[in-house]
């Protein structure tokens, strides 16, 4: 498995990956200043379409870009009862019109396509003053002494661990800097919300089964004991209580 490629996960990633704060949508919608109904919206890099769904349920006419076949026949299977429009393509080769969509938006993907040639590519096809929004969906794991427990020995059993797609991770440290300095977005918010999901052991562990940076760096061995240590830990569990930070990354464009 590679860094990026999703081809085997396309399964646990459409199952079990966890949603977006609704607050936050409910911010970004807001300063749209449309009702939904009116806008149309573009989800690059959009996986198996969570977050593309969150926002066709509000009404929204959603176009969902994704560049990996599996992902993208995971999405349309299913969000059969969405009206989303499907494509293959890429965040910096999206193949869409050009001015003719009211917001872009990457849901924990923005960190993987290359920065300038994907910016270039949202401003060609936002119409002026449409909005760009980067976000990712967070765990929030330190008030839960079970996860922290399970966050300290994948650091154990993978001392050179690296992040990479994770709203924590380096990428996100200047991105506020790098969207407002970039010469596309006259306006750039930062905006943040929280939510909470009760999973069940095989949801948690069905979650971390989809996360390809650290199964990558890992490697299937220690990724699989670590699996089984997650096993051993959630034994006997109904539930666990599982809280999420959003963080959003809003850009307009000049």
């Amino acid at each position: 498995m590679q860094h990026g490629d999703f081809t085997n996960l396309a399964d646990n990633y459409a199952r079990y990956r966890p949603g977006y704060s609704p607050f936050v949508l409910d911010a970004f919608l807001g300063l749209l200043r449309k009702e939904p109904s009116q806008l149309r919206g573009v989800d690059a890099g959009a996986g198996t379409g969570i977050w593309t769904r969150m926002l066709a349920q509000r009404g929204v006419n959603m176009t969902a870009v994704e560049p990996n076949e599996a992902m993208r026949i995971e999405g349309i299977r299913q969000n059969g009862a969405y009206s989303i429009a499907w494509h293959a393509g890429s965040a910096e080769d999206t193949g869409l019109p050009g001015d003719a969509f009211d917001f872009a938006c990457m849901a924990s993907s923005f960190h993987w396509p290359e920065f300038d040639r994907a910016v270039a590519e949202f401003s060609r096809v936002l119409k002026t003053g449409g909005l760009f929004m980067a976000l990712w969906n967070t765990r929030r794991y330190e008030s839960n002494p079970l996860l922290v427990r399970i966050e300290e020995h994948l650091k154990n059993l993978v001392p050179s661990m690296k992040r990479v797609s994770s709203g924590r991770s380096e990428f996100c440290d200047t991105l506020l800097d790098r969207l407002a300095s970039c010469g596309t977005f006259e306006d750039v918010l930062y905006v943040e919300g929280r939510h909470t999901e009760l999973q069940t052991p095989e949801h948690y562990i069905g979650l971390w089964q989809s996360v390809n940076d650290v199964r990558v760096q890992a490697g299937e061995e220690r990724f699989s004991d670590f699996i089984d240590y997650i096993r051993e830990q959630t034994a006997g569990l109904q539930h666990i209580k599982a809280e999420y930070t959003t963080r959003a990354w809003i850009a307009r464009k000049a």
